[in-house]
């Protein structure tokens, strides 16, 4: 089926926007999205790939579960991957969820176990010997951060486990949160302390368990909920979801006194709209409640999808909305050039948090809601700050308003403003010398996916910019000593590392490469499959659009950008000037897509790899045509066992799939 123009632009949009704001929420911890808004968008491209699946990009949100760990604190890889749930907004949606598990279990009815969906952080615990060992964050599911010495400090997590009859290995998942009460306390304590105040508990409680000080993890009132387990090692647990809280319950982790076990999907609904009239005078805040098929065998039955279990779901709570007005509209420009209108609002208080503006998208939105500057809206919030404006209300508009409309300067260089027909877009035509786009495409070059510059941090890019030092991403090896030690909070030995992180960073890929370049519609996997196919740079470069849209999962728009973007005199004096301070990789690291020599095989990395980083054996695996899995199944053809490899291994000799060391691996990428 011919994908349409028109669809491919959406979904490409959709894709940037969903992975922008996954950032800001799961890295940052700023969400700049309610979470109504969020699930809208990810919905309209989960139904526009499951219309078109060509459009389904391995870098797709719909492909991932979550988001990378910050780097403040050690990695740890998850025995079992910490899935997300899938949402349900509506009783149909809910219906829907347990028709499909019904059938395929053969059951007219199943049993239940219903929960509430606290919103707080999600954590794991491992027990060992009865010994808490590691405390955990989900991370993006795969790997998450080690806040072992923040969650001992939770009074609520047992340092060690009751009776003796558990497990040798437990990994007890739950919610770390903050209840309201303690919550407003602390607030009231940072506003006589003259500190910026928590815009909600999931934030102060995301924010607390962060901490780099322990100590001031223990002075904030955090609580902890179990819900689920993950690895078991050496004992045996109740076949039930429901009786496995009980007996989490005995040996001293808490679980929720308002999970329940029902019979069928309308008692399920009950407990939903019981819980619903019930939100408000709970102690904590929740955004929904979830629904578990209580048998576990049923459970393994039904599976999982590629990021969610089919045996569970959540069910939202319906965004609240109250009304306010626009005091101005402000326009931000993103990395790419995007200007993004912003309606200033006036502070209206929804569920308990200030929100003070919300995102307008584009012209084509302001128009279609004919937003205007003192307009009274209805804003919808679910859980987070930046509501959604549902509508304008037009009978208490002021007199003497105007439409708005975009600036065609851009508000922070002067450039041109451009707007590409058939584009909702409207975009600064300054490219890198455009104050806000250099800052953003240096955080994106230095980021880890891409030249990973260690140490390169927002904070060091804004000085860098703001002081003139750089004007493009060229620019940042061209830095003396003197200059990065004269910045704020560096000093000689910061300096030193600084510059051994970009020498360090000069040996890359062309992947890599092409990806930290910053060309729009290129993501990590576009970058890859463009090496793999021209295998060097010069090749690309010269390659047309014809060219380029010839090569499978390189639509039109994809192939334009990197055409456009080859084309612009100054891109290539900037590639130049990176290659003459010494950037550079092998073209033998890359295998031509047209003769990939491990295609069709399944690979799995498990383990820590001495000769390089795992990212690095993947991508030269993917190189070669090969698939590489995050799970070990009986589909897989081969694991790479490197040191400290866990139950991955371990899973593979049950399962007699042939498990290789990493001598065998270079051996095998090297002759292939």
């Amino acid at each position: 089926m011919k994908i349409p123009l028109k669809i491919q632009k959406q979904a490409a949009e959709l894709r940037d926007t969903i992975n922008e704001q996954n950032y800001y929420y799961y890295i940052l911890n700023d969400p700049q999205l309610p979470d109504s808004e969020y699930d809208r968008l990810m919905r309209e491209l989960q139904a526009l790939e499951k219309k078109y699946p060509a459009l389904i990009t391995p870098d797709s949100p719909t492909q991932r579960v979550g988001a990378t760990p910050l780097s403040s604190f050690p990695e740890v890889v998850h025995a079992i991957p910490m899935l997300s749930l899938a949402n349900a907004f509506s009783d149909k949606e809910v219906q829907d969820f347990d028709k499909r598990a019904r059938e395929r279990l053969a059951r007219n009815s199943i049993e239940y176990a219903v929960e509430l969906k606290l919103d707080g952080l999600a954590i794991s615990l491992r027990y060992e010997n009865g010994l808490l060992v590691t405390g955990a964050t989900r991370g993006d599911g795969y790997r998450g951060e080690d806040v072992t010495p923040n969650v001992k400090t939770i009074k609520t997590i047992p340092l060690r486990l009751r009776g003796d009859d558990y497990p040798r290995v437990l990994e007890v998942r739950g919610e770390v949160f903050m209840p309201t009460a303690g919550f407003n306390q602390a607030n009231q304590q940072k506003i006589a302390a003259g500190e910026k105040v928590w815009a909600n508990p999931r934030n102060a409680a995301a924010g607390s368990l962060r901490q780099l000080d322990a100590r001031r993890t223990a002075n904030r009132p955090l609580r902890f909920i179990s819900y689920a387990i993950g690895e078991v090692v050496g004992g045996k647990l109740p076949n039930r979801h429901s009786e496995i809280l009980q007996r989490l319950q005995t040996w001293g982790l808490p679980i929720s006194k308002y999970s329940k076990v029902v019979k069928g999907i309308q008692a399920c609904l009950d407990y939903y709209y019981k819980i619903l009239e019930q939100r408000d005078s709970l102690p904590f805040e929740i955004d929904g409640v979830v629904y578990k098929v209580n048998d576990i065998n049923l459970q393994e039955s039904l599976g999982f999808s590629s990021r969610a279990p089919r045996w569970a779901i959540a069910h939202k709570f319906p965004a609240q909305e109250v009304l306010t007005q626009i005091v101005d509209i402000d326009v931000q420009v993103g990395r790419t050039g995007a200007l993004t209108p912003v309606a200033r609002l006036a502070p209206v208080n929804v569920g308990g948090v200030t929100v003070t503006n919300a995102t307008l998208h584009n012209q084509d939105e302001i128009n279609r809601k004919d937003v205007r500057v003192g307009d009274t809206v209805i804003v919808r919030r679910a859980g987070d700050v930046i509501p959604e404006i549902v509508r304008v209300l037009p009978e208490k508009r002021p007199k003497n308003t105007h439409p708005y409309v975009l600036p065609n300067k851009c508000p922070v260089c002067g450039s041109e403003v451009v707007r590409i027909k058939g584009e909702a877009v409207a975009r600064c035509s300054g490219g890198l010398f455009c104050a806000a786009q250099r800052k953003q495409a240096l955080q994106h070059f230095a980021s880890r996916n891409a030249m990973d510059i260690n140490g390169l941090g927002e904070k060091l890019v804004e000085q860098l910019i703001d002081k003139n030092l750089i004007n493009n991403i060229a620019d940042i090896y061209t830095l003396t000593h003197e200059q990065w030690a004269g910045l704020e909070r560096m000093g000689n030995k910061s300096a030193v590392r600084i510059m051994q992180a970009l020498e360090k960073s000069k040996s890359t890929t062309l992947a890599h490469f092409l990806y930290a370049l910053g060309i729009r519609e290129v993501g990590e996997s576009t970058a890859r499959l463009l090496a793999q196919h021209f295998i060097s740079l010069e090749k690309l470069m010269q390659a047309s659009e014809t060219d380029l849209v010839k090569i499978p999962d390189i639509g039109p728009v994809a192939a334009q950008s990197i055409a456009a973007f080859f084309k612009e005199s100054h891109n290539l004096e900037i590639i130049q000037r990176l290659q003459a301070a010494g950037v550079h990789w092998s073209e033998n690291e890359t295998t031509p897509s047209k003769a990939p020599t491990l295609a069709g095989k399944t690979f799995v990395l498990t383990g820590t790899l001495i000769s390089m980083p795992r990212r690095t054996a993947k991508a030269r695996l993917e190189a070669l045509g090969a698939k590489v899995s995050s799970s070990v199944s009986k589909k897989t053809d081969c694991v790479i066992a490197g040191e400290k490899a866990g139950s991955k291994l371990t899973k593979a000799r049950d399962l007699g799939v042939k498990v290789i060391d990493e001598a065998e691996f270079l051996a095998l990428i090297q002759f292939t």
